[in-house]
């Protein structure tokens, strides 16, 4: 028999994050929006529940919980119900470390893993995202060049989560002559790399809570052993997969608020002497949504488990992202066409899940499946 259930450990995971998520992100993602900022106290709250730190080996400090991209894909939903900005300021320190523990060398992994297991949040994270209309991660154009034992970095990087903070960056480059994905490292910039120029915060349509900053990386000197996994190198493609995966989950949550807050609001609302919920046209959009938030969480599903278990999961992970990507987008916006005049004023929450989802649709170029 097949099941699609989650394990009763999943179970608490998921309940433990759904309260978290209604209890301390709802109620300021409003606030943190308008200031453009992610409150200390929230991501020391947020550290609190070891998002990150359960995952590393209990030898470097860490929880040793084996890394589940289905329990992720579970927590990171729920985290985005609350508010995606702030779920992706708290995990942000996850994007450098998990490729670190299942990448790294012996001597990276006692150096840098420890960092994360401290009792204050610790900011590091993924620089992956380059400027330009038509970002493709196969096509990256950071390069990384060899000289001597070590490497120089050249290129540039946008859209790096808490950028203003992290102690290192973990680049994706290209290195060497191969083609694709095959043919990226990732490598471990510190902060104070000469040559590393970190952008001032980016102003953004969506997201607004989540500090992100550009990178300008001009012939960045680095000793050999800042490769990821040093000679054995990484799998850039398993790191973008995984990186494709988390996205789904997290456009999977905002549909899925916008879904529960339009249910309830149509219901209440009533047009010419009735609820709109029975107007057929509204009834059938609702519906729509209902189905879309669900095909969605078992394509996030579906590449998660094959990461799981191992297996390459190309397809799934940008069949996820893509098709999360679109549907969000049209939710979101059916979502304020529900709301009617209430879907665009700051009153309600639709408007900022609109311009997350709209944020979040484009982060990695355009989608095309």
């Amino acid at each position: 028999m097949i099941s699609f259930g989650p394990t009763e450990e999943q179970d608490v995971a998921r309940e433990a994050m759904r309260e978290f998520a209604a209890s301390a992100m709802r109620p300021q993602a409003r606030a943190s929006d308008e200031a453009g900022a992610v409150p200390a106290e929230f991501l020391e709250q947020a550290w609190q529940l070891g998002l990150t730190s359960t995952q590393i080996p209990e030898a470097f400090g860490g929880g040793g919980e084996a890394r589940s991209p289905v329990t992720n894909a579970l927590v990171l939903e729920e985290l985005a119900h609350g508010d995606a900005g702030l779920a992706l300021a708290a995990l942000a320190p996850s994007l450098f470390a998990m490729p670190v523990v299942e990448f790294g060398s012996p001597a990276q992994q006692r150096e840098l893993l420890p960092l994360f297991c401290g009792e204050r949040y610790h900011a590091a994270s993924l620089a992956l995202v380059e400027p330009g209309p038509c970002f493709d991660p196969i096509g990256l154009r950071t390069v990384a060049e060899r000289k001597g034992d070590g490497w120089v970095l050249s290129g540039a990087k946008g859209f790096v989560p808490m950028a203003d903070r992290a102690s290192h960056f973990l680049v994706l480059a290209r290195a060497g002559d191969g083609a694709g994905l095959d043919a990226v490292q990732a490598f471990v910039v510190p902060r104070d790399a000469a040559g590393l120029v970190i952008s001032a915060p980016e102003p953004k349509l969506g997201l607004k809570a989540l500090p992100t900053g550009s990178l300008a990386l001009e012939r960045v000197e680095l000793p050999g052993s800042a490769k990821l996994g040093g000679d054995a190198g990484c799998d850039a493609r398993r790191i973008l997969n995984l990186s494709r995966t988390a996205l789904g989950a997290v456009l999977v949550g905002i549909s899925r608020a916008v879904l529960e807050y339009a249910i309830p609001y149509a219901k209440e609302r009533e047009a010419f002497d009735e609820a709109i919920a029975r107007k057929q046209a509204i009834a059938f959009t609702l519906a729509d949504m209902r189905i879309e938030v669900d095909a969605m969480r078992w394509l996030v599903w579906k590449a998660a488990s094959r990461l799981e278990q191992g297996q390459d999961a190309t397809r799934e992970a940008h069949l996820a992202r893509g098709y999360c990507a679109r549907q969000a987008m049209k939710i979101a916006d059916d979502g304020v066409q529900v709301l009617g005049g209430h879907g665009f004023i700051r009153e309600h929450p639709v408007e900022l899940w609109y311009r997350n989802a709209r944020t979040l649709g484009v982060l990695e170029g355009a989608v095309t499946l």
